[in-house]
Parts: structure tokens; C-alpha cells; sequence
């Protein structure tokens, strides 16, 4: 009798354990690696309509950002996000030329920084490079954001060309933040091509 419960227990034990290693398997598989992540992000200008992003995957991306490195820990980087179709609608105007290309994109985000925090101590400019460093810090912040959607399999496009004036009247973006990008997010609606890269020699030396 004994034997037998051992043997029992031995047969249930293995079973969770061929369980807990499949759940394991598949969880490893479904999340691409940071390799991946890099290898397949491209600044995407086709969007598929069908395809929705939600407010709660929004913030995800949003608290990804937030671990970014910035001056002193300054996070200067705000971001205000279009997800409602009258918000969108309004921003769509104000993209300048991106307006067709990003036009079934879900979710449309205005990324800013507050002035006078990256690259001042005890408020004096602390370099040459001044608010420059909230720039800076605001790509950081920007860079995670994308990499993080990626990893979540969005997509994503980050656009210079945007109508600051108009954008801080249609979300009450204060005086002292400076919008750096609209950048639009949602779901490739057709493999965009990968651009070649320069040489490495081209952009590194080693002393």
C-alpha cells in the first residue's frame, strides 16, 4: 500500500511538473527578446483600421517609459494621449503631411517635456547644452515607450512635423512644456521595409 501511494504522489508530482514546464515553454515563446524587438521595429505608415488598443495597454506602455534614465531623475517627459475619435480627429489635423499615413491609428500620443528641469542644479544651467537635456530625456523616455510597444506587437511612428500651438490649446498643455513629437500607435497594417543602416565604422571610433 505504501509503495503504491508513493508511487502516486511521484506520478502527480512529475505531472505538475510537465505542466508547469509547458506553461513555461509557452509564456518564453510568446515574449519576443529584446533582439527581436530591436530587429523588427520600424517606423510604421499603413495602420490597420480593424485593430483597437485599449486605455489599460496604453498605460502599460506609458509605465514602461517611466523607467527611462533622465537628468537627476527630473522625468521631465509628459505625455497626452488621443484615444477617443473627436481627440483623434482634432490631432489628424495637425500632423501636417502624416495626417493619410496615420490615419487608422488607434491611438495618437503628444509627447512633451517640462523646461527648466534636465540640465540645471539649484535652477542654474548647469552646461552649453541647457534644455537641450529635456530633449534628450524626453527621447529616452520616447525610445522605451516604442521598444514597449513592440514587445506588445504595436506599432509605432514618431513625427516631427505637428502644429504645436494648436496641439497645447486642444489638450491645455502648459506654457512651460515644449511638444517634441506626435507619435502614432496601433497595429501594421502591411510589412514595412527595413532602411539600411550606415557602416558601423561610419559612427564609432575606438581610442
Amino acid at each position: 500500500m505504501t509503495k503504491k501511494i508513493m508511487f502516486g504522489a511521484f506520478m502527480a508530482l512529475l505531472s505538475m511538473t510537465s505542466c508547469y514546464n509547458g506553461n513555461s515553454n509557452e509564456n518564453a515563446t510568446s515574449s519576443p527578446s529584446f533582439d527581436e524587438v530591436l530587429a523588427s521595429r520600424r517606423s510604421v505608415r499603413n495602420y490597420d483600421a480593424s485593430k483597437k488598443i485599449t486605455e489599460a495597454e496604453v498605460r502599460d506602455l506609458i509605465k514602461a517609459a517611466q523607467e527611462a534614465p533622465s537628468w537627476a531623475n527630473q522625468q521631465p517627459t509628459k505625455y497626452y494621449v488621443a484615444i477617443s475619435e473627436e481627440k483623434l480627429a482634432a490631432v489628424h489635423d495637425m500632423v501636417g503631411g502624416n495626417k493619410e499615413r496615420i490615419k487608422n491609428a488607434p491611438v495618437l500620443i503628444v509627447s512633451t517635456f517640462e523646461r527648466g528641469k534636465s540640465g540645471f542644479f539649484q535652477g542654474n544651467q548647469a552646461n552649453e547644452v541647457g534644455d537641450s537635456w529635456g530633449a534628450y530625456d524626453n527621447g529616452l523616455s520616447n525610445c522605451y515607450l516604442i521598444l514597449k510597444a513592440r514587445a506588445m506587437g504595436f506599432d509605432t511612428l514618431i513625427m516631427g512635423m505637428r502644429e504645436a500651438d494648436k496641439l497645447k490649446e486642444l489638450f491645455t498643455i502648459p506654457e512651460n512644456e515644449t511638444i517634441m513629437a506626435v507619435i502614432a500607435l496601433g497595429y501594421r497594417a502591411e510589412e514595412p521595409n527595413r532602411p539600411e543602416r550606415k557602416n558601423l565604422d561610419e559612427i564609432v571610433k575606438f581610442f
